[in-house]
């Protein structure tokens, strides 16, 4: 059973920052999707893959994997960076 920690990311659709200070855990799947012969929606016998557990901080997040016996790959968070740009530059 392998997980992966990251920390959640900020909305696209939306410009504010709530809950992009949790932290998730989330378990990969480990068995392969399959299409549902009558319906064609996609599935599996895998509930795990269905799991996401929040934490408030990356530490925490890693020692409840390390607790459980859960091995847990951390995914670092990328660097924000903002560009500066005055709404005059658009007509330069």
């Amino acid at each position: 059973m392998s997980a992966r920690i990251y920390q959640r990311p900020k909305n696209a659709m939306q410009s504010g920052k709530a809950l992009t200070d949790q932290w998730i855990l989330e378990f990969e799947q480990s068995e392969a999707r399959k299409a549902d012969p009558l319906m064609g929606w996609t599935g599996s016998g895998d509930t795990q893959a269905q799991v996401q557990l929040c934490f408030s901080s990356k530490e925490e997040a890693v020692a409840y994997a390390t607790k459980y016996g859960i091995a847990a790959r951390v995914h670092a968070t990328p660097s924000k960076t903002l560009k500066i740009q005055a709404y005059a530059d658009n007509f330069k």
